[in-house]
């Protein structure tokens, strides 16, 4: 008990980075706060709560009135018309939920927005260009990826895939666009820490440089088939960027992605996870493509596949995604991807 109180739930209350310091503050401030309830409950701070005291304090200031106008029958009367809605012996505390929820209602099953606050490219000053964002990923053919993205969008009913469109009848964009670091998800989770309506909120990342040490590129569940039920309707994408931009006066808030293929059509025998490996053209390159993000789920955290060699000591968390061939779906990483990766 007394790790849970003085590690466990400091540790979930700080950033989870350099996290030593943080926890011996709030440690340091709950001791305080204890000290001051203890306190306040002796000098009778804290009997009833502030509607209790305000209605006693009414209640004594309308007998003080009735009394001074010599009228005690109708000040009997006036005072038991008086509700005492608290027990004014009653300390009421609130519940300390961990992790971050989301009190609205439960509108959908999941909701993605991009952060408010745009990244400013190390090449421009405010919004940039397709071709300096693509300088920036370092994906030479970003700029007809977004044509044939902008095909699929305003044409929802042709059967054709993007890719089988000629770039020359696919919708032209040069205008400027508003990079983003991150984007918010916001789904029914009612298993894992939520609000009253059962709503949880997380944040997936895509920066460059993140805390000031490495760069940090989030891995999601995509909504491809909405008629299939968990794994077998979503795919796993790693994104690179959020952006956004207006195109005849629609406002198109985007993620690039790199895409990942399932290693087959159920979960591993042995593990009862999902296997997925990285997709490549046919030219060998990663498989990229620029998707709207309301299809977007949730984060999806990856394992990777070690196999029998021994790993380098030089290998960094943030190098993972480039140094294994294959991955687990995490589905043991909270109640709800268990539910959703099974």
């Amino acid at each position: 008990m007394k790790h849970i109180k003085a590690v466990k739930e400091p540790w979930r209350c700080s950033s989870r980075y350099k996290a030593l310091g943080q926890m011996l503050v709030t440690n340091q401030r709950l001791d305080k706060l204890a000290a001051a309830h203890i306190d306040f409950k002796n000098c009778g701070m804290l009997n009833g709560t502030c509607l209790s005291a305000t209605l006693k304090a009414l209640k004594c200031l309308r007998l003080n009135r009735m009394s001074d106008a010599d009228q005690p029958n109708q000040s009997n009367e006036s005072s038991a018309t008086v509700p005492v809605l608290f027990n004014t012996n009653v300390t009421v505390q609130g519940d300390n939920e961990e992790g971050e929820v989301d009190n609205g209602p439960m509108l959908v099953q999941a909701h993605v927005q991009l952060a408010k606050t745009y990244h400013k490219l190390s090449q421009c000053k405010c919004t940039c260009t397709v071709p300096e964002l693509s300088t920036e990923l370092s994906i030479p053919n970003l700029y007809n990826v977004l044509h044939h993205f902008l095909f699929e969008q305003l044409y929802p009913d042709d059967q054709r895939s993007p890719s089988e469109v000629l770039l020359v009848r696919c919708p032209r964009f040069d205008g400027k666009i508003q990079v983003f670091n991150s984007a918010s998800s916001t789904f029914y989770a009612p298993s894992d820490c939520s609000g009253i309506d059962g709503m949880h909120r997380e944040h997936i990342r895509a920066c460059p440089i993140w805390r000031n040490e490495a760069p940090r590129y989030d891995c999601v569940f995509v909504n491809t088939d909405a008629s299939v039920e968990g794994m077998g309707g979503m795919d796993i994408a790693c994104v690179m960027c959020f952006f956004s931009f207006t195109f005849n006066t629609v406002l198109y808030p985007c993620a690039v992605v790199c895409w990942f293929n399932k290693a087959s059509d159920g979960p591993d025998q042995d593990t009862g996870m999902w296997i997925v490996t990285p997709s490549f053209d046919t030219d060998h390159s990663p498989s990229v493509g620029i998707i709207h993000i309301d299809p977007i789920y949730r984060a999806a955290h990856l394992i990777p596949i070690y196999g029998a060699q021994i790993i380098s000591c030089d290998l960094k968390h943030y190098n993972s995604y480039d140094a294994f061939q294959a991955f687990y779906v995490n589905r043991f990483a909270d109640h709800h991807a268990f539910e959703i990766a099974s």
